[in-house]
């Protein structure tokens, strides 16, 4: 890449690192905080839980008990009658007590032990009280020797029923499986809640007995704890914790067995609960608790490593029981882009994930057509072959265009943008020079190429590690048949060095100028001499013996332009100079001014005559065959033929939409090429006229969409430019120029529409076929970044770098939009988006590596728990975020190294355009980290974005500030789906490491 084109880019990132860095800490600690108060609404909610199903366990355990001895009921109903309870759960003070147990008490105590088969020692009539004590801390009660005890409160025994209750009870199950929630279900499962709140209601108001509190004897408990341990209902650690739980529960009845006494039976309380409201209506305090336990659950389900802390807490202070699912470990993984953690959750169809072996695919990229040319900054960059074919350069490709048979072919052998050329007398051997760059923390040199046009080997690499920053002109000797060239590098002073072709080694360097110089150029006559041009000045350089001597040009008389911009050798050896002032100098020797230098004077190069040729600078000279001579002008964009003695003959001007003539080369005396400063190379004659052979962009690109049933793509860019291309023919089917530019655009599945977004926040509808504007909308005030339509066209989602999502309803055939909703949830501007294939869902991607799901269908609604779509299957994949295509991201990537990604239509790959010029080829889908990919070079800038075709047969790719719009044509390839190939991975268990990142340079 070019350091002046990467040098904005490198201010704007520092700027803004420090900021970024300072965000991401503040982000990281409210993250934090959220966590932290996360999980105590989480502890809350399971706690509330579990106390609603201890409620429901009483009703069921004395249903248990009837059923096993239906005399319990009788002693049930004597028990509460004794006891004054009533309807509304109150229990009144009893009259005076004597310290002798109740015979209903014992007529109980005796059912249930008989009912779970304990037979108890003969109960002794001699009473032994013990002294009671009144502190509430320590309160205990007068025991009788031998009598059995008497339940404690319900507060103090109703921990752990749940483990307590046979495995045959179907109710009892159907409470257990609420607690192990799946995710996202919270809501189906509250409706559930609420109708049988309403069938528990009803059977309340028929007996009163199923809503009192009845204590349950530690026996009973014992029993049926042992039932369900031989029922195999329970794991070794569910059953070592109930034994646990029930020793626990006896020592604690043991000091508190015996009756109550008249005080402690007067200061007798109804139960309610700590920090919480008196029980009015127990009906609305029940569903208040069900909406409270729904709304913590939801709070939890945001986080599987939050959900992770909360069940060991849970656990260890609950019974098992009490333990609910969870998504976490073993179900998400997390990748971290500068420092923060993104978590990826699993698909369901994944088995073992570390037993996934990632391939690179079995498809390959074959470099198909170049669309583009550089001639906006770049002088003597067009040359015509014997072969027929055109020779010029954009990006990192030099391009063999056959102007008839409409076929290209490239060199690739260069690592960044090339930057000069030339072609050697025999015609066949090129030399193209390019500039220095970066590929990641890895420098590339600037270097020389010498190959061989008709094999496209190279034969000679020259310089490198010697030229600095780059290469900016190069030149073959003509007098020697090309035994040398020279070369102009980018470094302060200019160096000019001679190199032997054949060897490859330096045989004489000289500084130049610090003043910029545009062309270099022997001698077609005696290769010891040498002249370069730039900015006002003109040097005369003779090599001898290793040493370079400089003779300046004298203006005298003649105004001294500002620019040399190109010069030529005519055929009586004088030198003819294009300069800004638009006029042809000829230069020429003349003797030496004794009487003005004095004696020792030497002979000087001085202008011997000056033709105005151009309004505007003289941007190129072509010498023709017999003397004749051809400029090309800049402000004027004319084409002058000349005579030999500088008289014009003929003149036209080439279309002002083409833009000023950068470079002339001679096809046959009569036929020309152009190039231009709008990057276009043009083919016609003077009589006929010129027509475009090769068209580009002006400036970076980031908009490509490509048609989804024809062989179209349109792209747009930083240029206001609108183009629509033929994959096919390789052309340019039409362009239009916007008030401004474009930045995103997407075609409506229709076909015959096309939406552009903008840069100010509006965003417009084009007919393909009349280019005309359909609609024209506006949505905030910057800059849009993602345009895609639903699959089945009914709905276009519209993303901006306001951090919303605009969505519109679409109707009569992309021509009529509504806007339907807006997505509000992001928390920096929108990156990529992806319908799903239902047409009702989005996946979202956010400057802040934030990944969003929204149901579109139930009125743009945030989707809070992203675990609920990890199963959905996606319309398109485009977003560089999410669990199919983790593996692309590299070890230790700042966010920004992968700027657009897409999924072929069949599934089985995902083309991806990185921050270093390069385009990775993945199989579909990548999900573990290190991925190997075949890579493709050819781009001398960032590529901003890739798509496939309609039929996956051709990959585009689109650089962002070399102009350049690659083809690649997609090779090879098996038949199975991503689905049988991940299905097949999944299952296979050989191996658990991904083999090394394979590199292809093709």
């Amino acid at each position: 890449m070019d350091s002046s084109t990467n040098s904005l880019d490198d201010v704007s990132a520092d700027s803004s690192s420090e900021f970024t860095d300072r965000a991401s800490m503040m982000e990281v600690r409210l993250q934090a905080q959220e966590d932290e108060i996360t999980l105590l609404k989480s502890s809350l909610a399971d706690a509330l839980r579990r106390i609603r199903l201890h409620d429901q366990l009483l009703p069921l355990l004395k249903q248990q008990l009837i059923a096993v001895n239906p005399g319990a009921a009788r002693v049930l109903n004597q028990v509460c009658c004794s006891d004054g309870c009533t309807s509304s759960r109150k229990l009144s003070s009893s009259s005076a007590i004597d310290g002798v147990r109740h015979p209903a008490t014992s007529q109980l105590s005796d059912i249930v032990a008989n009912a779970n088969g304990h037979i108890g020692s003969p109960v002794s009539a001699e009473p032994s009280p013990r002294p009671a004590t009144l502190d509430r801390s320590t309160q205990t009660e007068p025991t009788i020797p031998g009598q059995d005890r008497v339940p404690p409160p319900r507060r103090a025994q109703s921990l752990h029923l749940e483990d307590a209750l046979p495995p045959e009870q179907t109710m009892v199950e159907g409470t257990r499986a609420k607690l192990h929630r799946v995710p996202g279900m919270e809501e189906e499962d509250e409706e559930q809640d609420e109708d049988e709140e309403v069938q528990g209601e009803q059977e309340k108001d028929l007996s009163w007995t199923s809503s009192v509190e009845e204590p349950i004897q530690p026996t009973t408990i014992r029993g049926l704890q042992r039932e369900d341990f031989q029922d195999g209902s329970c794991s070794p650690e569910d059953q070592s914790s109930a034994s646990a739980l029930v020793r626990t529960s006896e020592q604690n009845l043991s000091s508190r067995s015996g009756p109550l006494s008249p005080i402690q039976e007067q200061e007798k309380q109804p139960l309610v609960r700590r920090n919480s409201e008196k029980l009015g209506n127990p009906e609305r305090q029940r569903k208040r608790l069900d909406k409270k336990a729904a709304s913590s659950a939801n709070l939890l389900t945001r986080s599987p490593s939050l959900e992770n802390r909360a069940k060991e807490l849970i656990t260890n202070a609950g019974s098992p029981g009490s333990r609910r699912g969870t998504y976490g470990q073993g179900h998400s993984i997390k990748m971290f882009i500068r420092g923060r953690p993104i978590t990826m959750y699993i698909p369901s169809n994944i088995q073992n994930y570390e037993d996934l072996k990632m391939e690179p695919p079995s498809e390959r990229l074959e470099l198909d057509w170049v669309y583009g040319y550089r001639g906006r900054d770049c002088r003597a960059n067009l040359y015509f072959l014997p072969t027929g074919e055109a020779v010029y350069f954009i990006a990192c490709v030099v391009v063999l265009y056959h102007i008839n048979n409409r076929t290209q072919r490239h060199y690739r052998k260069h690592t960044d943008c090339v930057r000069c050329l030339t072609i050697h007398p025999d015609k066949v051997r090129v030399a193209s020079g390019q500039t220095a760059g970066v590929d990641k923390d890895k420098p590339l040199q600037p270097c020389v190429h010498i190959w061989d046009s008709t094999t496209l080997v190279t034969l000679q690499q020259i310089g490198l590690g010697t030229f600095q920053r780059g290469v900016g002109s190069v030149a073959f000797s003509f007098a020697d048949s090309g035994a040398f060239l020279c070369v102009i590098d980018d470094s302060n002073e200019h160096m000019l060095s001679v190199w032997d072709c054949n060897k490859g080694t330096k045989h004489a360097e000289v500084k130049t100028t610090n003043e910029a110089v545009f062309a270099v150029e022997f001698n077609p006559s005696d290769s010891a001499n040498i002249i370069t041009c730039g900015k006002s000045h003109v040097y005369f350089w003779t090599l001898s013996a290793g040493q370079f001597m400089k003779k300046q040009g004298i203006f005298g008389k003649y105004k001294k332009p500002k620019f040399i911009q190109c010069f030529v050798f005519s055929l009586t050896g004088d030198v003819l100079t294009g300069d800004s002032e638009g006029n042809i100098l000829t230069w020429g020797k003349s003797a030496a001014d004794i009487k003005t230098l004095g004696k020792g004077a030497k002979e000087t190069f001085q202008i011997m005559r000056q033709t105005r040729a151009h309004e505007g600078s003289v941007f190129t000279l072509c010498p023709l065959q017999g003397g004749a001579l051809l400029s090309g002008g800049g402000k004027d964009r004319k084409i002058i033929r000349w005579s030999a003695d500088l008289a014009p003959e003929r003149e036209c001007e080439i279309p002002e939409k083409f833009g000023a003539v950068r470079t002339l080369a001679d096809v046959d005396g009569e036929e020309l090429l152009v190039g231009t400063t709008r990057n276009a190379i043009l083919r016609g004659t003077f009589s006929d006229g010129f027509v475009s052979i090769v068209q580009g962009h002006l400036d970076e690109m980031w908009g490509l969409a490509t048609h989804p049933s024809v062989n179209t793509f349109l792209t747009c860019g930083h240029d206001r430019q609108v183009c629509l291309w033929n994959t096919e023919e390789h052309k340019l089917d039409w362009c239009i120029t916007l008030e401004e530019y474009g930045l995103c655009a997407d075609f409506c599945p229709v076909g015959s529409i096309v939406s552009v977004g903008l840069s100010t926040g509006r965003w417009m509808v084009l007919d393909l076929l009349t280019r005309e504007v359909v609609s024209e909308f506006t949505d905030g005030n910057e800059q849009l970044s993602v345009m895609r339509y639903s699959p089945d066209g009914s709905f276009l989602a519209v993303g901006s770098h306001d951090n919303f999502i605009y969505i519109y309803s679409v109707t009569e055939s992309g021509r009529r939009y509504t806007r339907f909703g807006k997505c509000n949830g992001h928390s920096s501007f929108i990156t990529h988006l992806d319908w799903s294939k239902d047409g009702k869902y989005i996946m979202s991607n956010s400057g802040d590596y934030e990944i969003l799901y929204w149901d579109i269908a139930a009125g743009c609604k945030l989707l809070r728990n992203r675990f609920e779509s990890k199963d959905r299957e996606w319309a398109s994949y485009t977003c560089v975020l999410g669990f199919h295509v983790m593996g692309v991201w590299l070890e230790g990537s700042d966010g920004t190294d992968i700027n657009a990604l897409c999924r072929s239509h069949n599934e089985r790959m995902v083309a991806v355009a990185d921050d270093f010029c390069k385009v990775h080829l993945f199989q579909y889908p990548c999900p573990k980290p290190k991925a190997p990919s075949h890579r493709y070079e050819g781009h001398g800038s960032h590529v901003t974005n890739v798509c496939f075709t309609h039929s996956d047969s051709h990959l585009l790719s689109m650089g962002g500030k070399d102009t350049c719009i690659l083809q690649w044509k997609v090779m090879g390839g098996g038949v199975s789906s991503s689905r049988e190939r991940l299905a097949s991975a999944s299952a296979s268990s050989t191996s658990t490491s991904s083999p090394e990142p394979a590199t292809s340079l093709e």
